[in-house]
């Protein structure tokens, strides 16, 4: 049967619209470009950092952290056309001017990119 339909071919309706606090948002693409931030609302009053874009990154290497320019993405494990659109996000081997590294943290929550150098 069709979705949202009884048996019968009547409607479901709902009781009720959902909140605010319920509705879905849209997904943050973060890409490489001028850095770019933006601030976001939450419930009770907190102000949340969103980032947008980054052409920078924080690079742990031997020697300490270092922070460099991101060239390109070069592969995705989520999904490879992903890499082909440059989106950031946690698992990403990027190519900087140290080398190879792979992001280690969450770019859309933690405002900002941390990786790690790979030994090639």
């Amino acid at each position: 049967m069709n979705k949202g339909r009884k048996i019968t071919g009547g409607k479901y309706h709902s009781n009720r619209k959902k909140k605010f606090y319920e509705i879905k948002r849209t997904e943050r693409e973060i890409t490489i470009g001028d850095p770019k931030r933006k601030d976001k609302k939450l419930r009770g009053g907190t102000i949340k950092k969103v980032l947008l874009n980054d052409n920078s990154v924080n690079v742990v290497t031997e020697k300490g952290i270092k922070k460099t320019v991101i060239k390109n993405v070069l592969e995705t494990p989520q999904n490879k056309f992903l890499a082909r659109k440059n989106r950031l996000m946690k698992g990403v081997i990027l190519e900087t001017e140290l080398g190879k590294a792979k992001v280690t943290n969450r770019p859309t929550k933690d405002n900002l990119i941390n990786a790690i150098l790979i030994k090639e």
